[in-house]
């Protein structure tokens, strides 16, 4: 087996552990979301930032850096923003995120 085919087997393979670890967190979080308590308060943000890492791997993993993925959020808050999305009218959420972005 060439060396081309052991790295592209490795990465799928790993495309398939980030996915699946994916829909675990976000199961995870479905769980923790129903129990509404201050208890499981760290957990929902463990999950909520282990997704969002998690995100960015696989978006490496196939091929995106994260300034494209953060660039294409970017226009995604734009246009959601301008064409006051349900996000947007009911709270100002995706002017807030635009904000917290640009100040990193």
């Amino acid at each position: 087996m060439r060396k081309e085919d052991f790295n592209i087997m490795a990465n799928i393979k790993m495309i398939e552990e980030l996915k699946a670890n994916l829909l675990c967190l976000i199961g995870d979080l479905y769980t923790l979301l129903t129990r509404g308590t201050n208890i499981a308060r760290d957990s929902i943000l463990n999950c909520i930032s282990g997704a969002i890492l998690i995100l960015y791997v696989l978006a490496q993993k196939l091929g995106y850096s994260c300034n494209e993925v953060d660039d294409d959020m970017k226009k995604k808050l734009k246009i959601g923003i301008t064409e006051e999305h349900e996000y947007e009218r009911e709270g100002k959420n995706l002017s807030k995120l635009q904000n917290h972005i640009k100040q990193r």
